[in-house]
């Protein structure tokens, strides 16, 4: 493979701390690298450096002449007065970009819906993202470096980056390096990962799962001292190992490999106590919506935010919210929250809740930014009890990333991600029985994320969390749900992947909602009934759906069982060397893979006839 660029000797110091110490890495034709590392520790000042947007203390950026790099800041970098159009193409009449595959295929995927006459100064913060986005993508450039591309964009917009990145180049053509937090999205497409940290780089094969699971045996075998770190990573592995089939398949992440370092490793949480706790916490009433209508709040006639939805939170339920934007999500936890009031219909809320809301912005840290970190927390209380284990408020800020130096910092010296944190715990420990998290990954690295999740899985109480980020969803919630802009709430059996093949559904036919399949509003212990269309099948063909229902869910049942046991047979071979018969086993995985896709389609069917 060819080089392409790359950097020998980069040290960068700021003021008397050294970010980047004497680093020597590069870029090959067909690298798909992820950067990840603690917020601070450099990787943004390496990708300026490799872009040559910044010039190292000493060392050299080396490219071969005829490269072209691709940059995306973390800024807004656009000019404000410009159009949407010629911020993108120029001065490009619209014959000429239009006649261009790629660039129709661009513009689709990221700006279809943003006004192409628009000044770029009148956009959300979402919308000029991918304006930028799509700027630098429509160039034919050898590199592209992203520096946190995923912010802003929602759970569609970053499956359709994804697709589009794997699919630019030829396997062994073009090269790209991205910064972000979105795990899911460093799984997808990369097929290397760069960790930055201690003023240096370490590099590993695979995506974010692989690269979990060789950082674990990393420091296992150097004996590294790190308990609380090691245990956060274990922890991530043991759900990793039983997460998603479609996560576990991944050639490049060998999780059999995995089975000995976390054998010892208990489920990330335990459901049923979690369950009890909470009804002990919380009574069986937690908030209901019952048949609530919301007109917009901007009060256009005849316009609905929400059109009759029904949505029964119970004890101990984790819940995840997708959605298109301006969909309804934030607005739906406001409901929840009692901050406004539905049009129609009922907001039930339990005698004994107490709810606490993230929001994205994190104004409730401005009546504290003359304290510092501790101040804080201990102001609010010295102990807490989190899954079972007491800890003092040194303890917990700790567990949360603020080392004993940083404990101590103004509030108004903290960063973005850095007020998240402090403003989740501040949450917790005020001791809710409802949290709402409303995007809560933005401006947190990924260690800092599998910090947060560590402390959400011993929280016993009701979890509502809206967020792009699918990887936190299906980590930290047991089930989701949906806005797809059509004023109905709609379930997700299929999780996040479903979600997207209802938009593409929706958007093939031309239309705002999610099509036919689409499960509607099944939450926790209740359905409701009233924001699903009706079926319009007989009483006969409803019985006989009842049957297969149950008939496939039995089904499924023993094939999960028969999936454990060939990746109990796989990890035996693989530990043999017998690569033929894991071979083998592999075909036969597959063929029950395939056999299952068939079942649940057949179950999602079933369901719609039932009107579920």
């Amino acid at each position: 493979m060819a080089h392409l660029l790359g950097g020998e000797n980069l040290t960068v110091s700021f003021a008397t701390r050294t970010v980047l110490d004497g680093v020597t890495l590069g870029l090959e034709d067909g690298d798909r690298i992820g950067m990840v590392g603690r917020n601070g520790d450099g990787k943004s000042t390496l990708m300026r450096l490799l872009a040559a947007r910044a010039t190292p203390d000493s060392g050299r950026v080396t490219k071969r002449g005829d490269v072209t790099v691709g940059y995306l800041d973390q800024s807004d970098v656009l000019d404000g007065d410009l159009t949407v159009g010629a911020a993108i193409v120029g001065d490009q009449a619209d014959h000429e970009w239009a006649a261009n595959p790629k660039i129709r295929e661009i513009m689709g995927g990221l700006v279809g819906d943003v006004d192409w006459h628009a000044n770029v100064h009148a956009l959300s913060g979402g919308q000029k993202r991918r304006v930028a986005l799509a700027k630098l993508l429509i160039g034919d450039h050898d590199v592209i470096m992203l520096d946190e591309p995923t912010n802003h964009l929602d759970v569609e917009g970053v499956a359709w980056l994804a697709r589009h990145l794997k699919t630019r180049w030829r396997a062994n053509q073009g090269a790209f390096l991205v910064v972000t937090h979105d795990r899911w999205f460093l799984d997808e497409v990369c097929n290397y990962t760069w960790e930055v940290h201690d003023a240096m780089v370490d590099m590993f094969d695979g995506g974010y799962a692989a690269y979990v699971l060789a950082r674990a045996e990393r420091d296992r075998m150097a004996a590294v001292v790190e308990g609380k770190r090691q245990q956060l990573v274990k922890k991530e592995l043991a759900w990793l190992r039983r997460g998603a089939p479609a996560r576990t398949a991944k050639p490049k992440f060998r999780i059999e490999a995995a089975n000995d370092l976390i054998a010892d490793v208990p489920d990330p949480r335990d459901s049923v106590a979690l369950s009890k706790m909470a009804t002990a916490r919380q009574g069986k009433d937690v908030l209901d919506l019952e048949n609530v209508t919301l007109d917009f709040l901007d009060g256009e006639e005849g316009q609905k935010l929400f059109d009759n939805i029904t949505l029964r939170l119970a004890p101990g339920e984790r819940l995840g919210l997708v959605g298109v934007n301006g969909a309804g999500k934030s607005t739906l936890l406001k409901l929840l929250n009692g901050e406004i009031q539905p049009t129609t219909g009922k907001v039930k809320r339990g005698k004994t809740v107490v709810t606490a809301v993230l929001t994205q912005e994190v104004k409730e840290l401005d009546d504290v930014s003359d304290l510092r970190v501790i101040e804080v927390i201990e102001r609010e209380k010295r102990s807490f009890s989190v899954g079972g284990k007491e800890f003092t408020a040194g303890q917990l800020v700790e567990q949360l990333g603020f080392t004993k130096e940083k404990q101590w910092t103004p509030v108004s010296d903290l960063s973005g991600g850095e007020r998240r944190r402090l403003q989740l715990l501040r949450l917790l420990v005020g001791e809710p029985n409802v949290l709402m998290l409303d995007e809560p990954t933005n401006d947190l690295d990924t260690d800092t994320l599998a910090a947060v999740e560590d402390v959400l899985d011993g929280w016993p109480g009701t979890l509502v969390v809206v967020s792009h980020d699918r990887y936190l969803l299906e980590r930290v919630t047991d089930h989701q749900m949906a806005l797809l802009g059509d004023a109905k709430l709609r379930g997700l059996p299929g999780g996040v992947d479903q979600y997207l093949e209802l938009r593409e559904a929706a958007l093939a036919s031309g239309g705002m909602g999610g099509g036919s399949g689409a499960p509607t509003a099944t939450s926790g212990s209740s359905a409701s009934a009233s924001s699903a269309a009706p079926s319009g099948a007989s009483e006969s063909e409803k019985r006989e759906a009842r049957k297969d229902l149950n008939r496939i869910d039995r089904q499924l049942g023993k094939i999960a069982q028969q999936e454990e046991k060939l990746h109990t047979q796989m990890a035996a071979k693989s530990e043999a060397g017998d690569f033929d018969a894991l071979g083998e086993l592999n075909a036969k995985l597959q063929e029950l893979l395939d056999e299952k896709e068939g079942l649940e389609l057949e179950w999602l069917e079933a369901a719609e006839v039932l009107g579920e």
